[in-house]
C-alpha cells in the first residue's frame, strides 16, 4: 500500500531552538486574544480554527490572510500586520512545541490547520466579547482607575457606595484586572439584595 503524501504547507517556521520573532503582515498577519474571550473563542470554532500559538503569559494567536482583519475593533483583541511606517513582530516556537507552559503552539501547525477563516474568528471573538463584557456602550468610557478615555471600556465591579443602582462602572484593558468582573445584574436583583440589606 502507497502512503499518500501530505500536502506541502505554504509557510513553516524556519528551523529554531527557541521562540523566534517573525515580521507579521508577510506570509500572515496574526490575531491576538485576550486569554479569556481567546479561550472561548477557541472552543466556539472547534474544528475550524487553523494554527494558534500560546504565549508564555496567556493570550492566544490565530494566524489569517494577510490584510483580512485589519479594521477590526474588539476588546482584548489585536491584529498584528505590517503598517505603513513600522513592523509587528510575533514570537513564533518551533513546529515541534506543542505542550506548555512556555509559548506552545496550541493548535499544532499542519495543512489542515494553517490559516483561520478570518470571518469566522470574527465571529467566534465578537461573540466571546458579548459573553465576557457584555455589549459594547456607546462611545468612550473612563477608565474608574485611571480617569482616561478608553474605546475598550470593560465592566467592572468596584466598591463604591456612590454609584447608582444599574450603573456600569468601567476600566480600560491595562487596569480591568485590578478588579473582579461585572455581571450584568437586572433591577429587580439590584432591589433584591437592596431590601435584603434593610431588613437586617
Amino acid at each position: 500500500m502507497i502512503a499518500t503524501p501530505q500536502p506541502a504547507l505554504p509557510w513553516t517556521p524556519p528551523p529554531a531552538v527557541d521562540v523566534e520573532a517573525l515580521p507579521a503582515g508577510k506570509w500572515w498577519d496574526a490575531v491576538k486574544a485576550a486569554p479569556n474571550v481567546g479561550e472561548r473563542a477557541l472552543k466556539a470554532l472547534g474544528d475550524e480554527t487553523g494554527a494558534v500559538i500560546q504565549d508564555k503569559h496567556g493570550p492566544l494567536y490565530w494566524l489569517v490572510a494577510v490584510g483580512s482583519a485589519t479594521s477590526w475593533h474588539l476588546r482584548q483583541v489585536r491584529v498584528l500586520t505590517e503598517l505603513a511606517d513600522e513592523k509587528t513582530y510575533l514570537g513564533v516556537p518551533p513546529v515541534s512545541w506543542t505542550e506548555g507552559p512556555e509559548t506552545h503552539w496550541r493548535v499544532p501547525l499542519a495543512a489542515d490547520h494553517y490559516l483561520t477563516d478570518a470571518g469566522k474568528l470574527w465571529e467566534a471573538l465578537a461573540e466571546a466579547d458579548r459573553a465576557e463584557y457584555g455589549r459594547m456602550p456607546e462611545g468612550r468610557q473612563l477608565c474608574y482607575r485611571c480617569k482616561l478615555p478608553t474605546d475598550e471600556p470593560i465592566p467592572v465591579d468596584v466598591e463604591d457606595s456612590s454609584s447608582a443602582v444599574g450603573k456600569v462602572t468601567y476600566a480600560c484593558p491595562t487596569h480591568a484586572p485590578l478588579y473582579s468582573k461585572r455581571r450584568p445584574r437586572s433591577l429587580s436583583a439590584a432591589a433584591a439584595e437592596h431590601e435584603g440589606r434593610r431588613s437586617r
